[in-house]
């Protein structure tokens, strides 16, 4: 098991440097809204590894309940974020399939924590996920993405459907916009400084 680096100054400042970088991981299962989240947030152009899907993919991926996907991220999405004069979230990506989670191994390393993705419509699908941060051994919140025409879902429901801890952040964002996306990270930035103290 990878264990969580701490937010100890010098594990993220290169000698001279004047702002501290911090690897944030954003995942979710398939078509959950990873890339469409970096892309939206992000203050550089992202890297996306976005390709076509093919017929092939068509019997692997579960296309239930997401209408109208034609692309899917093969290898991982990358954004910054520079949330003060001292700090920056380098945000990375996960592909959502489970035939790519042995990527995820490489890409937990160094990273402080994790925003995972979820769609209420499908919550089943995130199981495998939060298994996989757990098992690297990183702190994370949950942000609900909004689709258009989704039903709210209650909090509590939520949490009780995910098994999450009493202190697991939950806050509901949608992932096409800057500001509900910003708000997103702030909670999981501020619940990792909670766990550093």
């Amino acid at each position: 098991m990878v264990s969580a680096p701490s937010l100890d100054e010098q594990d993220y400042v290169r000698d001279g440097a004047s702002q501290t970088a911090v690897k944030i991981l954003v995942v979710g299962h398939f078509a959950v809204g990873k890339t469409t989240f970096i892309r939206a947030i992000s203050e550089i152009e992202p890297l996306t590894t976005e390709e076509t899907m093919t017929r092939a993919a068509e019997s692997v991926d579960d296309l239930k309940g997401v209408d109208g996907k034609t692309t899917t991220t093969v290898a991982m999405d990358f954004g910054r974020l520079t949330i003060s004069d001292r700090v920056v979230l380098y945000l990375f990506g996960t592909p959502g399939q489970q035939r790519f989670v042995q990527m995820w191994e490489d890409m937990a390393l160094g990273a402080l924590g994790a925003l995972v993705l979820v769609d209420p419509e499908r919550l089943a699908d995130s199981f495998p996920v939060i298994d996989l941060i757990e098992h690297y051994g990183l702190d994370y919140a949950i942000a609900v993405n909004h689709f258009d025409g989704a039903p709210t879902r209650d909090e509590r429901a939520l949490r009780e459907a995910l098994d999450l801890l009493d202190d697991t952040p939950v806050v509901t964002c949608d992932a096409r916009d800057e500001k509900s996306s910003a708000a997103a990270l702030t909670t999981l930035v501020r619940y990792l400084l909670d766990r550093a103290q």
